[in-house]
């Protein structure tokens, strides 16, 4: 077989993605929160870019409607034009008022300062230093308030305690006992066994009947055995359940009582409020900056211009604003896009769930990714970057757009139904179930196909675990 080199030439298209079209996709993805930091870095990066406020636009139409009365000005030597023709970018008021109307008034700012919150080893910490120990057992007390994870749970075994710092387990037991004292009852638990137990003492119910239920029969509790549980303590298995419904006001995570995180606060970054029988959406973005080209870097170009024999650092200069200069238009027109993009997404969204916005979500309707990208003439990714981490505030509260996409259902009259609106209908008879005979899985589905719904029994299981609610037997209840 003969080998040689040889040339050819051929066409192909690819989708290359140069930066400019990256940072296009991460503003149409970031929520309004994160874009008010994006904007503010990109202003202080790129000169060009200036911040307007409602006191320096005012001046500005102030200037240009006296330089309209005047009108006396005697116009330039063509000769002298600046190539780059500034009215393109200072003068348009579509870009002197990127994203927020001018109609708007300006609302004052309040920045949420959080208050300080104590983690739950400074709270444990603290209370150690209240009861006096002696040295060699605060640090054994030190020791384990570190090894207890943030559901208020120990996590190291005292074997493995008594080792590290090398004192007897017993020693190790007894400190132990001190720190699950502490508030709030049940911390420093080996499991939950033991959590629920600390919880009892704390409340001074030791050899109660719910504390002997935990203490000997727990396997039976967990499985929800009553009627066990009642022949082995020999009481009624009406006292059983009583007992097990305050078990279940028990914590079983004490430690998450105290909470280190901070409040998340949702901003929406979309509006639809109803104006007469239509819903119109807005934009929540009035503390977004409002950017625009500076006017004074037009002059320095101008200069330059003129002088026919510039140095090279004139060039220099020139180059780099007109660099700058394609940025800022750039970032602007991006915003601009993004805003219309936002708008008009959340439009269709209103549309196609119209019925959801005057009645509820039992009339939510199924919605995909693909439908809405089909309707505006958009790609089904640039649809999950707008909907991805927004939320929007509508007369019903506060959704994020992914809550109205869903898979549907099929029906006997060939509409389909949201798995959403499926699954409040399962809610809702579960909740009006008679709780001494819950409804299986196959109950819930037949009578679900009773109401036309076309589900089967597993479809019904996973909907129900989503939901976080007990099986049927685990739900039934002796009194």
């Amino acid at each position: 077989m003969e080998m040689k080199h040889s040339l050819h030439l051929s066409q192909t298209q690819k989708l290359i993605m140069t930066p400019r079209l990256q940072q296009a996709l991460k503003l149409l993805q970031v929520p309004t929160l994160e874009l008010q930091q994006i904007l503010k870095q990109e202003v202080l990066q790129n000169p060009l870019l200036e911040e307007v406020d409602e006191v320096t636009e005012q001046e500005d139409i102030d200037k240009e409607a006296s330089a309209d009365e005047q009108n006396n000005e005697e116009p330039e030597d063509p000769a002298e034009e600046d190539p780059i023709d500034w009215s393109e970018y200072l003068q348009d008021g579509s870009l002197d008022r990127t994203y927020v109307p001018p109609t708007e008034s300006s609302v004052e700012f309040l920045e949420k300062v959080p208050a300080t919150r104590t983690t739950l080893a400074e709270s444990l910490l603290e209370q150690l230093h209240f009861l006096n120990l002696p040295a060699e057992h605060m640090l054994i007390a030190e020791f384990i308030v570190g090894s207890i994870d943030e559901r208020g749970w120990l996590v190291t075994s005292v074997d493995d305690i008594a080792l590290a710092l090398d004192r007897p387990v017993v020693e190790v037991e007894n400190v132990l006992r001190l720190v699950q004292a502490l508030e709030p009852a049940g911390v420093g638990a080996r499991d939950l066994r033991e959590c629920l137990l600390i919880q009892l003492d704390a409340r001074g119910d030791r050899e109660s009947l719910a504390w002997r239920m935990i203490h000997d029969h727990f396997d039976h509790l967990v499985n929800r055995r009553f009627p066990e549980i009642a022949r082995l303590l020999k009481v009624s298995v009406q006292d059983v359940q009583e007992a097990a419904d305050g078990i279940a006001s028990l914590h079983p995570r004490p430690g998450t009582l105290v909470s280190s995180e901070d409040p998340k606060y949702v901003v929406p970054d979309l509006l639809v409020e109803r104006v007469d029988e239509e819903y119109v959406v807005m934009l929540n973005d009035k503390n977004v900056p409002r950017l625009r080209i500076s006017a004074a870097y037009g002059d320095v170009i101008a200069a330059n211009k003129r002088k026919p024999d510039a140095t090279d650092a004139e060039k220099q200069t020139r180059e780099y604003i007109q660099g700058k200069l394609a940025s800022a238009k750039w970032l602007i027109q991006t915003i601009e896009q993004r805003r219309r993009t936002m708008i008009k997404v959340m439009n269709c969204i209103v549309r196609e769930q119209r019925e959801f916005f005057d009645k509820g979500i039992a009339f939510l309707r199924p919605l995909t990714l693909a439908a809405v990208a089909r309707q505006i003439d958009m790609h089904e990714s640039t649809v999950s970057r707008v909907c991805s981490g927004k939320y929007v505030q509508t007369p019903r509260g506060v959704f994020e757009l992914k809550f109205f996409f869903s898979s549907g259902l099929a029906t006997d009259d060939g509409e389909d139904v949201s798995a959403r609106t499926a699954k409040n209908i399962i809610k809702g008879l579960i909740d009006e179930e008679d709780k001494m005979d819950p409804l299986s899985d196959q109950r819930i589905a037949e009578l679900l196909h009773e109401k036309g719904l076309q589900i089967a029994r597993r479809t019904v299981a996973k909907y129900r675990e989503q939901m976080q609610i007990l099986p049927a037997r685990l739900r039934r209840r002796v009194a």
